[in-house]
């Protein structure tokens, strides 16, 4: 029988490239970088310092005048763009990236502007970095260059101290081959220690650039959200151009149609001639019928009827009519509480029938499983939905390029995003699709009683 055995210098192997690395510290781009941040941090901090006492001076004495207010917002906002500098500064030498704050939203009037200036939060946090960076920068640079002039200078003692003035040399009883070996060996420790003293300042001033110069949480939330809700304003906008345009392409024109084909038959009528008379009505009956299945199928588009019956009567009446087999599992504890808010059902019953039709249309699915629960998340819970297919996969939810025009995942995505809610898409190459979203769990009364400001 052949036994594995374990190779024995694989251990200390192990070990060594932790040694190389700490004894490699000192040469390291990472090392040298970090000091290069140091320096230019040292080199912008009293230009910083100078512009945020400048700021605060001049909001203070400027307060009385309406333009001195004014320009005292725009050194706010201005604030923002040493943030700028401040972030590529250590994205470039500290590859640490934080993305920009959000944009101030732009605002019209006067009044409007300077109050917008004036309650920049982001100018005013990059104003607080640039004074709080500073004592950690002069700090950081300082015990760096020292241990860089002892490190180095004790290294390289033995070679230049003769050249010493009595009074600055060292006790001549270092000046022996034993003495400068301690020396040169104690040097060497402190250039080793250099880079871990350095990286604890350096990483204090990441901190200070991630906490005071990046989006906050609540602004990226609020960012999301006006995205979100614009995005549901344009596809609702883009509904109703498609439903005036079927209305006027089609049963418009079918209406007409019948019209015309009535006026017709009552010229037949009157002028006695009444052998295609007959055939006129029966165009015109199969025009209306036509045209109210128009109408129907319209009406469907906008709410369609089985959500009458509640969502889960819809999903499977979805399931019945789609153009291959579809598997809805909802949950009972769904619509046990009572009925899902009306955006709820209406989102989550034409998301899942856009994603059905993609994986027939699309993907070539042989196959579609809709699960629909309920998680609990405190109050009404969490509506859960996965959409599965075994499809040929590759689906990318692409981002809008700002004309207006969306994909249709993309549609999906700010749809849900409106009331809150997320989107997942997992698509490799060869499937399978699996889409996954999540909505608050609003149920209608409480939908209502928030319209109504809790009246009934």
């Amino acid at each position: 029988m052949k036994t594995m055995t374990l190779d024995p210098p694989s251990r200390p192997s192990g070990r060594e490239p932790g040694w190389s690395r700490v004894l490699g510290a000192p040469l390291s781009s990472v090392a040298w970088r970090s000091y290069a941040y140091l320096w230019l941090m040292l080199l912008l901090g009293p230009f910083a310092l100078a512009y945020v006492l400048f700021t605060l001076a001049f909001t203070v004495t400027a307060a009385v005048t309406v333009v001195g207010l004014f320009a005292a917002g725009a050194l706010v906002v201005g604030g923002r763009r040493w943030g700028g500098v401040y972030r590529r500064l250590a994205d470039d030498l500290l590859d640490t990236h934080v993305a920009a704050p959000v944009p101030r939203t732009p605002r019209t009037g006067f009044w409007s502007r300077l109050g917008g200036a004036l309650g920049d939060v982001a100018g005013w946090r990059a104003l607080l970095f640039m004074v709080a960076a500073l004592p950690v920068t002069i700090a950081g640079f300082v015990v760096s260059t020292a241990c860089l002039v002892l490190g180095l200078g004790g290294m390289t003692y033995w070679s230049w101290f003769w050249s010493l003035p009595p009074d600055l040399a060292m006790d001549s009883a270092w000046h022996n081959p034993a003495g400068l070996a301690v020396v040169a060996v104690g040097g060497l420790a402190v250039l080793i220690l250099w880079p871990v003293a350095q990286s604890g300042l350096v990483a204090v001033l990441q901190l200070l650039t991630r906490v005071l110069l990046g989006p906050t949480a609540a602004s990226l939330r609020v960012a999301e959200l006006e995205r979100s809700r614009a995005g549901t304003v344009e596809d609702a906008d883009a509904r109703l151009r498609r439903i005036e345009r079927d209305l006027h392409d089609g049963t418009q024109a079918r209406l007409v149609a019948v019209g015309m084909q009535l006026g017709e038959a009552r010229e037949q009528l009157v002028s006695g001639r009444t052998d295609t008379v007959g055939e006129l009505l029966e165009v015109a009956h199969a025009s209306t019928k036509d045209a109210l299945a128009e109408l129907r199928e319209l009406a469907r588009g906008i709410h369609p009827p089985a959500l009458d019956s509640g969502l889960a009567v819809a999903l499977e009446t979805l399931a019945a009519r789609a153009p291959l087999p579809v598997t809805a599992r909802i949950d009972p504890d769904v619509e046990a509480r009572g009925r899902l808010a009306p955006a709820v059902e209406s989102i989550v019953y034409f998301s899942i029938a856009e994603l059905v039709t993609n994986a027939a249309k699309h993907a070539r699915a042989s196959a579609v499983q809709v699960d629909v629960v309920v998680v609990a998340d405190g109050g009404s819970g969490v509506l859960r939905i996965e959409v599965r297919d075994d499809g040929a996969g590759g689906a990318t939810v692409v981002p809008s390029d700002g004309s207006g025009l969306r994909s249709g995942l993309r549609g999906l995505a700010e749809r849900v995003g409106s009331v809150d809610g997320t989107f997942d898409l997992s698509s490799p190459r060869g499937g399978p699709t699996v889409v996954t979203m999540t909505l608050p769990a609003v149920r209608a009364a409480a939908a209502t009683t928030r319209r109504t400001g809790g009246h009934a």
